[in-house]
């Protein structure tokens, strides 16, 4: 039987709601398959800020509207937070924190919990959000002594005096849950110990670092910051080289150079970073310099809403740069792929010497979910720089389409590249015909950028009525879609190479079957781009652009209400 629950912290900016987050997370996953994700404001303090963490005895990979277990960290904690709320919730807090209407009505139960009492006790409120990891661990009968060695571990940089209080902290909200007697009805899993726990952020580091990465330049931008962070932390484990340039359009423009250099190099940014971006990717595809660009999306246009999520900007990806040019989209949806996309990247783009885009969003970045174990394959990390002789000729035409790679230093050749239009030695021309020659060549990467290929995953029964399409972040909450479905009609489509798309795709399919494709963005950019270059008739379209990803409730709706009309 699938059981699940869904637990809510509210607060602001400055409360710990993270660092309660990674505490629960990570002592959870021991026990229970376990899935978080945040909703976030843009500011550094106040606000209304909250984390969802579902625990479950199956695997869970989505965000969940209803609320089973809500904690409210102050007194503006609540109002953003009422249409979640049911009959069966349970909402832990001051009385004050809680509206007058939802106390006297009783839609839900509410239990008085004074966390800043009880911190004062353990002895200063700073405590307060190690007493909420012990009131849930208390609540979610997690084992105290491996809950006190996550403290030892995240407190391993301070002094003994605050891991000891920590602890003690913890101790009195795990006894003062138990005084209540709160029973929840998730059974616990064995399996669940095997993964392990990590943001969408720290499985792209992990793919950069698989596929030898040794330099980041890039200017902060949320949420591509995340993958700027992670490097420079393992910078000196890994030789990465990090540098954080004055703006977008030096970041990417120094990631060319580096790879001009022989290194091979990413930039991370968000999408108006990535707008100042565009002169530079044309750069890399005249030059025919490999590069890997993290495009991390959220809303726009311009500003927009900075810390949260949407996936409007494949369409800037495909198309980015002047001119025309290969280049290749590769779009992440679970964590097992932040890792294997991210390191194929950087193999794709040494090896077909185009720009490479890892097109990912807030949502799937800044999530907790698990990831099992598996093995890297070294063979992404294959260099296709080769040692020139004395008559090398950087653009050489020749059968293949692709011209050998030397760097400056390695062998006997010069090495000379140039944004104008080039011969084959690299010197600028304006022959018509070298033109089309040299533009053909580019563009004739597609077809050998198409033998290699990323399949799609179909998820679901092999034979099917209903086909859905998704691709990034919403991998997730359509996986349990399917998952949780009883009728074996429908299958989902999970497409991790968003461009080029390879005609294989159309075996999927066919006239007899309902096409549904679901996009966080409004005008369906993702449905747009299987018509137009597979000539795919795309029947129903699912979209959302409120800034937040879709909850398994309105999948479960949306779908329902277009599957039904079909049966």
């Amino acid at each position: 039987m699938r059981e699940s629950l869904t637990i809510v912290i509210s607060g602001e900016a400055g409360q710990g709601l993270q660092t309660c987050e990674d505490l629960i997370m990570n002592s959870s996953s021991k026990q229970y398959y376990v899935y978080s994700c945040s909703d976030v404001m843009s500011r550094v303090r106040g606000g209304n800020n909250t984390v969802e963490i579902r625990v479950s005895n199956f695997h869970v990979y989505a965000y969940k509207n209803k609320i089973d277990i809500l904690f409210l960290l102050n007194d503006h904690s609540f109002d953003r937070l009422k249409n979640r709320i049911g009959d069966n919730t349970i909402v832990f807090g001051e009385e004050s924190f809680a509206s007058r209407s939802f106390i006297e009505n009783k839609n839900g139960k509410f239990i008085e919990l004074n966390l800043e009492y009880l911190a004062k006790k353990a002895g200063s409120k700073l405590f307060t959000n190690t007493i909420l990891y012990g009131f849930t661990a208390g609540l979610l009968d997690l084992d105290s002594d491996k809950c006190h060695r996550q403290i030892e571990d995240r407190f391993k940089k301070l002094n003994d005096n605050i891991i000891s209080d920590n602890k003690k902290a913890f101790d009195i909200g795990y006894q003062d849950l138990k005084k209540n007697n709160i029973q929840i009805k998730v059974t616990k899993s064995e399996e669940a110990k095997n993964y392990k726990v990590l943001h969408g952020n720290t499985a792209v580091g992990i793919g950069a670092l698989a596929g030898g990465c040794n330099f980041i330049s890039a200017y902060p931008m949320s949420p591509g910051t995340g993958l700027l962070e992670y490097l420079a932390e393992k910078s000196q484990d890994f030789e990465v080289i990090v540098e954080q340039a004055e703006d977008e359009i030096a970041a990417l423009n120094m990631v060319i150079g580096a790879w001009y250099g022989g290194a091979r190099a990413i930039t991370t940014t968000s999408g108006g970073g990535f707008s100042l971006m565009h002169e530079a990717v044309s750069l890399s595809a005249m030059t025919e310099t490999p590069c890997v660009i993290h495009l991390a999306q959220r809303p726009g246009p311009a500003t927009g809403l900075p810390t949260r999520t949407e996936q409007a900007d494949l369409t800037n990806a495909v198309y980015a740069g002047h001119g025309e040019f290969s280049r290749i989209v590769l779009a992440p949806g679970k964590l097992e792929d932040g890792v294997l996309l991210t390191q194929k990247a950087f193999y794709f783009a040494d090896k077909y010497q185009v720009p490479v885009i890892i097109l990912t969003d807030q949502h799937f970045l800044e999530s907790i979910g698990q990831m099992k174990k598996f093995t890297l394959n070294e063979k992404y990390l294959k260099s296709y720089i080769v040692k020139t002789n004395k008559d090398y000729k950087r653009y050489e035409l020749n059968e293949s389409g692709i011209s050998d790679r030397g760097i400056p230093g390695y062998g006997e050749g010069f090495v000379k590249v140039d944004s104008d239009e080039h011969d084959e030695n690299g010197s600028i021309t304006e022959d018509f015909d070298m033109r089309v020659k040299m533009n053909k060549k580019r563009l004739a990467r597609k077809q050998l950028i198409l033998s290699d290929y990323v399949d799609a995953d179909l998820i679901g029964p092999k034979t099917y009525k209903h086909l859905i399409v998704g691709w990034g972040s919403t991998y997730g909450v359509l996986k349990e879609f399917i998952e949780g479905r009883e009728k074996q009609d429908t299958a989902f489509l999970y497409v991790k190479q968003v461009f080029p798309l390879d005609k294989r795709l159309l075996d999927y399919f066919s006239s007899n079957k309902t096409i549904i494709v679901i996009e966080n963005n409004s005008t369906g950019q993702f449905a747009n781009l299987l018509q137009q270059e597979l000539g795919i008739n795309i029947q129903h379209r699912v979209n959302k652009y409120s800034g937040e990803p879709f909850s398994i409730e309105e999948i479960e709706r949306s779908l329902e209400e277009v599957l039904n009309e079909k049966i």
